[in-house]
């Protein structure tokens, strides 16, 4: 039985979010029952990350297993028909062995958020930026995010219903820069906790704001406690760019 690695981009804004929930649609139930026309059977998909509603993915990689062998490019161009009209696009295919898991074969996983720092709001971005209207001093949110790189205990920006064994993660990469009109943040991590990110956004937005300083940032990572840091970021405007594995 085969194995086929894709990559998917969507956005999250009609669906519950990846996993298949019982309150609404999912990308991964669609992306199943495409497979079903296709193959004319029902495999299950495993994703290298559960985003949240409303979270979209220029990158998700998903692995499947297949009854027998397709060409790469047919799996995508019959995706593609089939996903219609869901905004979900299967970029690549690619068959691999069998040891490959989309989940916890992952090394790397980078995201973006992006704010839209002005006064008008979004026309053409709306539902994939938070839109933040009073200026944001972004060299303070860049010098307070590198208060949170580094191995630490993220219990104050992990989600209550978080599932993890432990709230101990390495963040490898959180920077802040400007793009115009929009605040580019970019993290990066082995694996993040649920809502780890768009906490992080939260909290570093405080300082842009200037209601918060660096040292807030770190009383608040000291303290363990969800209710010291900053609040949970929208989430549309978080998005998974890429999903990294070892080389071999």
């Amino acid at each position: 039985m085969p194995r086929y690695r894709l990559t998917l981009e969507y956005d999250g804004g009609p669906f519950v979010g990846w996993q298949r929930q019982t309150s609404g649609p999912s990308v991964q139930a669609a992306l199943e029952a495409a497979l079903a026309k296709f193959v004319g059977e029902a495999p299950e998909s495993t994703a290298a990350g559960r985003t949240d509603a409303g979270v979209h993915a220029l990158g998700q990689v998903v692995h499947v297993d297949l009854a027998r062998p397709w060409q790469p490019q047919k799996i995508c161009d019959a995706l593609n028909y089939h996903l219609r009209p869901d905004p979900i696009s299967a970029l690549a295919a690619a068959e691999v062995p069998d040891t490959f898991h989309a989940r916890l074969s992952a090394i790397r996983r980078s995201y973006l958020y992006r704010i839209l720092n002005r006064r008008a709001p979004p026309a053409l971005e709306a539902g994939r930026v938070w839109h933040v209207e009073r200026p944001l001093d972004v060299a303070a949110m860049h010098d307070a995010a590198q208060a949170l790189v580094g191995h630490h205990d993220f219990t104050s920006f992990r989600a209550s219903i978080c599932q993890a064994r432990s709230p101990v993660k390495t963040l490898d990469r959180l920077a802040v820069r400007r793009v115009g009109d929009e605040i580019h943040v970019d993290a990066s991590a082995r694996s993040f906790l649920h809502h780890q990110v768009r906490n992080l956004v939260g909290t570093i937005a405080q300082v842009g704001l200037g209601k918060w300083t660096r040292r807030d940032v770190e009383r608040a990572l000291e303290a363990r406690d969800r209710r010291a840091a900053g609040p949970t970021a929208p989430a549309e405007g978080l998005c998974l760019v890429d999903v990294g594995y070892p080389a071999a």
